[in-house]
């Protein structure tokens, strides 16, 4: 009998050394409102990480610095999160990987104006912009500048602190154009009854597509990898690592084939959503989970970009090797 119990706990203790057998009480997830985390509220409802956790608890972060904050105390495991700040924290010290890249288009232009078809229709023009000197606002100003445009002189920039501040803004006709992510923009058509077409004459149009843009300034795909998964290092376990990006990728591909259920699922967790409008902006949203290591290439084109509007929007350098996970 010591000989059986002796060996069955020398195998338990192999198997959870090779394959993470042990499961974990709670695994703390952290996301914005935005897509990159609604396939994660997927994962939960259908406890897809049973197998490696008893419960996911997701933690809604509201701008930047929450992230931040989070990500240094340590109190998250996984977190959904644009990738240069990814990149910052991991170039300030922050022990985080980027496991994948998921969002590859999600920014546009929403105008009360349907004439304006580029950004240099925008000339003159006054735009809310959430999130001063962060990644939409970069990605904004570069490619301005591609353009031949100058973003102080040729525009009246209004910086706001958050997507929510500027759909309020444009839905209360305080402003008439401004730069948003999804699923803000799809919202702001859904409160003004903007969408698709109205009967009446819509208040708001979708104009820009910023990753179309990008794809004629740079001659590429326009793909962009904005957000995606990371995780932080004192998760050691590589195969509930493995288990998170596989049940991932599982869901975020559920949720671009099901937008109406995906839309009252993600409305059902975040409250400050709508769940038409969620349904509504997945078509409008660039979706794909590829892995840190094969997105490398892509992400330093988009960080030596950033770089070259402002160092600290990565960090001040391009991130080492160590960021990217290596399955």
């Amino acid at each position: 009998m010591k000989l059986f119990i002796s060996t069955f706990l020398s195998l338990t203790l192999v198997a959870t050394a090779l394959y993470g057998t042990e499961k974990l009480q709670k695994l703390v997830v952290s996301g914005p409102f935005a897509s990159v985390s609604h396939p994660i509220l997927h994962m939960i409802e259908t406890n897809a990480l049973s197998d490696v956790a008893d419960k996911i608890e997701f933690k809604l972060w509201k701008n930047p610095d929450e992230l931040r904050a989070m990500t240094i105390r340590g109190n998250v495991d996984f977190v959904a999160i644009p990738t240069n700040t990814a990149a910052i924290l991991n170039n300030k010290g922050v022990d985080i990987k980027l496991l994948n890249v998921s969002v590859w288009g999600i920014l546009g232009m929403i105008s009360r104006d349907d004439s304006l078809k580029s950004l240099k229709d925008f000339k003159g023009k006054k735009i809310a912009i959430p999130f001063r000197a962060d990644m939409p606002d970069i990605v904004f100003k570069q490619l301005l500048k591609k353009e031949g445009l100058d973003p102080q002189k040729d525009f009246e920039l209004v910086y706001v602190a958050n997507p929510i501040d500027a759909m309020q803004m444009l839905i209360m006709r305080r402003i008439d154009h401004s730069l948003l992510a999804e699923p803000a923009i799809s919202m702001a058509l859904r409160k003004t009854k903007s969408f698709p077409i109205s009967i009446v004459a819509p208040e708001l149009y979708r104009s820009v597509d910023l990753q179309k843009e990008w794809g004629e300034v740079f001659d590429n795909s326009g793909d962009i990898p904005q957000a995606g998964i990371a995780v932080m290092g004192h998760i050691k376990d590589a195969h509930l690592i493995k288990r998170f990006q596989e049940e991932y990728a599982k869901s975020l591909e559920w949720y671009k084939t099901n937008p109406k259920e995906a839309g009252k699922l993600v409305a059902k967790t975040i409250d400050m959503l709508n769940e038409d409008a969620i349904s509504d902006s997945i078509a409008h949203v660039r979706l794909k989970s590829v892995t840190a290591t094969e997105a490398k290439k892509e992400l330093e084109f988009f960080f030596n970009i950033l770089k070259e509007e402002d160092p600290k929007s990565i960090g001040g350098k391009l991130p080492d090797d160590n960021f990217y996970y290596k399955f």
